[in-house]
């Protein structure tokens, strides 16, 4: 806030101070004042005038030089809040700015050179938000609330992202009569019906990460001083070498750590209870995600690199299951097949979803993309379809799909995901595709350290008996 200052009548310019309390980012308030020290002491009194002798003259003459402690206090009252003045000025600044980078990038499509080389604004916005995540929950490893200063960039940076969809219409024809009709414009219904529900999973996150305060169990880092000690970081005993052992593919991770009779009941069902409700919000996070993807085109250059038929995309073994069998197992397909890694998941996940496409391009139900509407319809005409072979092929192509992204939850997007992704150009999707996808990531974490303390409390209790 500027205010201007105006010389009193020795010629001294008078000193401005502003109030903290500002309700917007304008430079023009109402509640500034302005205080002049000098007029402070020669402002006449309101009392009546008392004549006074020489000799009280000059005693007040005199108190009048060194001025009240009163007054004192106020000058140094009004230069703090000047100081908490700047420092909101500061910080209003610094926001400006981030906010203009932002904006800034999105401009550009990531392109600092300003050479239109950029990508475009529905891929950026989805790396934004990627990126976002990254910032706030990369370095969180265990169940703890996060720090107020990540929750609120968090919240702010969301906001600001989400805040697109608010401008993302499509026009609805409305009939006032026989012959009058008129449009009106309401939100796109994939961002009406999905973008509340990504805003209500992630408020469930964050309570269950806050819930996370007085807990029985603990961390240590691995290899610290505390775990080798023997005693976890406290003076109960615990049993980590089954947990070093289990988590050896992830040596990232800090420790879980448990007292020496275990968890008590109350909290080992509490853990329970919040490892449900995140695994409700993953999958739900995970229905959209593939709801918005199944809205995505399929790029040209994805259908450019698929093979003429669906069994050289599959292989024999997995071919002749889907083709011979009179009911469907996909369970069964994949026990037969014996994954036992996540490689091995995605290489198949890719084979599978390939020939998927290639039958229904065969079927003329595919040239580009279909709604997940269109979908279900594919899905409930198969059975009038019934001796058409590539819509069966396709259709339980697209169960043992299902089945293998539930049975790898953690299982990393396909290539034909990626591609929709890279080749996007709605932003409606691009924040709902990735909004969707770090919320499903940060509930499947959350589960899985929940799960990881259980194991450990289960460890200690087994050992007991």
């Amino acid at each position: 806030m500027e205010s201007s200052s105006n010389p009193d009548q020795n010629g001294t310019p008078t000193s401005s101070v502003s109030s903290p309390y500002r309700r917007t980012y304008s430079d023009i308030s109402g509640l500034s004042h302005r205080f002049d020290v000098q007029s402070f002491y020669n402002r006449p009194s309101n009392t009546n005038a008392v004549v006074l002798s020489g000799h009280e003259e000059e005693d007040l003459s005199e108190e009048a030089v060194e001025p009240k402690d009163d007054a004192v206090n106020d000058v140094d009252g009004d230069r703090e809040d000047n100081d908490l003045d700047s420092d909101i000025d500061s910080a209003e600044d610094a926001e400006l700015e981030m906010m203009r980078e932002r904006f800034a990038k999105l401009l550009l499509g990531e392109d600092m050179s300003g050479s239109g080389k950029g990508v475009c604004t529905a891929v950026t916005v989805s790396n934004s938000i990627t990126n976002l995540y990254a910032t706030v929950f990369g370095q969180s490893l265990r169940l703890q609330p996060l720090s107020t200063e990540k929750k609120d960039l968090w919240k702010r940076e969301m906001n600001c992202f989400m805040s697109i969809c608010d401008y993302i219409v499509e026009v609805i024809p409305r009939s006032l009569g026989t012959n009058v009709e008129i449009t009106e414009t309401k939100l796109r219904s994939d961002i009406l019906m999905s973008l509340p529900a990504l805003r209500k999973l992630d408020n469930m996150l964050m309570e269950i990460l806050d819930s996370f305060t007085d807990n029985e169990f603990w961390y240590v880092e691995r290899g610290s001083s505390s775990m080798n000690s023997g005693n976890g970081g406290r003076d109960s005993g615990t049993f980590r070498k089954v947990v070093v052992q289990r988590k050896d593919e992830k040596w990232w991770l800090p420790v879980p750590c448990v007292p020496a009779e275990g968890l008590s009941e109350e909290e080992r069902k509490n853990l329970r209870h919040k490892r449900d409700c995140a695994n409700q919000i993953h999958k739900a996070a995970l229905a959209i995600n593939d709801s918005t993807l199944n809205d995505m085109d399929i790029p040209d250059s994805y259908l450019t690199t698929l093979p003429k038929s669906g069994k050289a995309s599959v292989g024999d073994v997995i071919y002749k299951q889907l083709c011979t069998a009179e009911k469907f197992y996909p369970e069964q397909l994949l026990d037969i097949l014996k994954i036992s890694s996540e490689h091995e998941a995605i290489e198949l996940a890719d084979k599978v979803e390939a020939s998927l496409v290639t039958w229904r391009r065969k079927t003329g139900g595919l040239t580009h993309s279909k709604s997940s509407w269109d979908m279900m319809k594919d899905i409930g005409g198969d059975a009038d379809r019934g001796n058409d072979k590539n819509h069966i092929l396709a259709a339980r192509a697209r169960s043992l799909l299902f089945c293998l992204k539930q049975r790898f939850p953690e299982l990393s997007q396909t290539s034909l995901d990626i591609c929709k992704i890279q080749y996007n150009r709605d932003v409606g999707k691009a924040v709902l595709e990735s909004y969707s996808r770090v919320l499903e990531g940060l509930a499947y974490n959350v589960v899985s350290w929940i799960d990881d303390v259980l194991y450990v409390d289960r460890t200690v209790r087994n050992r007991d008996d």
